[in-house]
């Protein structure tokens, strides 16, 4: 293989789509490739960055410079819920795991640099051109950019819809050839595709990484726990974590385990090296794989137990953390963990009654429609009674008309909104709303699917913030639930979540589900 051609392998391998294919081949016979990739300066880094810092060490390897960009300013606009104290400590911290990361992988950092967002993004030049791009770019094809990455509500503040634009000009403010990311967020990299050369600047090339499921069999997430292991977890808290994970014997659709052995643990293998599944002899004794597919193909017939997986990946992840767990025996460095990630703080009885975002304020129960019929005097709406553990049904009117026929509503279990403030919807005065989940493009509705076995009247939940009483009724001057709701949707496991935690029973603890709509607002 020619070198030209190793760097064209090293680039693109694994990835599940490069849009610009031809001009990446162009500029490899000239010069080498100037790729960037960007994060948000939020939750914490966990095991599953190795997946983009394996993709990253292949492009030095390539001789590629690169670019790591930290968006504080974006992470700064996610409902400016982190102080620019705190961002700045998490940003220290981010560039501090990233090149412990990159270091453990044993790759060269010569042509590595980091940049922040707010190094240019607030100068009077990128400023000029938001205001440009803003001028071109409509608000469908803002909103669409943003569909996979971005809260969907149907009201959305304007930072939501200007995120897909400022990542399109990153991409010249940075001077790259190429921006880097996964294929969730496709349709930003072709806004920028189309939008860019109408400010008079190039297209870029696009790679793209597949969405890796986490342990828990959906994407791994900072903000669920169970999902991810965090880079400083002791090797006896990566085994407590591995033993919970879905590794469902003989599927490799849906197999966290087995996707980090495609994405990280393969392409990291020095030529002689091979991966070992270690197993008692009885089992058949040790084997080793050269090549992911042949690992594959054995742990589709079963021939692999899922035990023994874990355990030979367990190994892999623990060599793989070790030499991070080393720096950051640093007391500097250990300092700055402290502060960047402060212990969160338990929500106490006083705390829910004061703080009047937390959604311990909303009242959340199991209903069961018990009569339903048409709205005489609206066409998209349904006048249901629901059963909600009361003395009697309550009246609730919702525009689920054009989404779901009226057969399919009557004695139908739903999950309502208890405290909203009645109010009349076309004459008729409406106690509640049934929550569903909800996309615009195409336009889909969902109701929730309450816990398994719960029973009218239950109350629903949400995970870390079960003390304290709904009120009795949301004052709407303040606007609760408007501000929680920016944060309920769908997870890629179906799950309701708020803010990555889950809507659950309170007394079963068994969770709020949708039927099919991932990632999509609740409303």
């Amino acid at each position: 293989m020619s070198d030209f051609e190793e760097k064209k392998h090293l680039i693109t391998r694994n990835l599940q789509e490069v849009i610009g294919e031809e001009k990446l081949v162009e500029i490899l016979k000239q010069r080498d490739v100037k790729i960037y990739w960007g994060t948000a300066t939020t939750g914490r880094p966990h095991v599953a960055y190795f997946v983009p810092m394996s993709k990253i060490a292949d492009f030095l390897k390539a001789g590629c410079e690169v670019t790591i960009l930290f968006a504080d300013l974006h992470a700064y606009l996610d409902n400016m819920k982190a102080p620019w104290d705190l961002l700045a400590l998490r940003t220290e911290y981010y560039e501090a795991a990233i090149k412990a990361m990159l270091t453990s992988l044993e790759v060269p950092l010569e042509k590595l640099r980091f940049v922040r967002g707010t190094d240019y993004q607030l100068s009077k030049e990128f400023t000029l051109d938001v205001y440009r791009l803003s001028s071109v770019i409509t608000e469908h094809d803002a909103k669409k950019a943003g569909a996979e990455v971005v809260k969907q509500v149907e009201y959305p503040v304007l930072s939501s819809l200007l995120y897909p634009g400022l990542q399109a000009l990153d991409e010249e403010y940075l001077k790259v050839d190429a921006q880097f990311g996964g294929v969730d967020q496709r349709k930003i990299f072709t806004l920028a595709e189309k939008y860019l050369p109408r400010l008079g600047y190039a297209k870029r090339i696009h790679l793209m990484n597949p969405m890796v499921p986490g342990l828990t069999g959906g994407k791994m997430s900072a903000s669920e726990e169970d999902s991810k292991i965090d880079l400083l977890d002791s090797p006896a808290v990566v085994k407590k974590k591995l033993k919970k994970a879905f590794c469902e014997p003989g599927n490799i659709t849906e197999n966290g385990i087995l996707s980090f052995t495609k994405h990280v643990i393969f392409p990291l293998m020095k030529q002689d090296e091979v991966f070992k599944i270690c197993r008692a002899e009885e089992h058949g004794g040790n084997v080793v794989y050269c090549k992911f597919e042949d690992l594959e193909q054995a742990y589709a017939k079963q021939e692999i137990h899922p035990g023994d997986l874990k355990a030979s990946v367990e190994q892999v992840i623990n060599k793989l953390l070790a030499p991070i767990h080393e720096i950051f025996k640093d007391s500097k460095l250990q300092e700055l963990t402290k502060k960047a990630y402060p212990p969160a703080k338990k929500v106490t009885a006083n705390a829910a009654a004061i703080d009047e975002v937390t959604p311990s304020k909303l009242d959340i129960r199991v209903g069961r429609i018990v009569e339903v019929s048409r709205h005489p005097d609206a066409d998209s709406l349904y006048v249901e009674k629901i059963d909600l553990g009361e003395e009697e049904p309550r009246v609730v009117v919702s525009g689920l008309v054009n989404y779901v026929p009226i057969e399919e509503m009557q004695n139908r279990d739903v999950v309502v909104l208890c405290n909203l403030k009645p109010a009349k919807m076309r004459g008729i005065e409406s106690k509640g709303m049934v929550l569903c989940a909800s996309i615009d493009d195409p336009k889909q509705v969902e109701p929730l699917l309450p816990p398994k076995d719960s029973q009218p009247g239950e109350r629903i939940v949400v995970e870390d913030y079960v003390v304290g009483e709904p009120d009795d009724v949301l004052n709407p001057k303040k606007k609760i639930w408007e501000k929680l709701q920016v944060d309920l949707k769908t997870n890629v496991d179906l799950f309701a979540v708020w803010q990555g935690n889950k809507l659950i029973s309170k007394v079963s603890g068994n969770p709020v589900t949708t039927k099919c709509l991932v990632n999509a607002p609740i409303k």
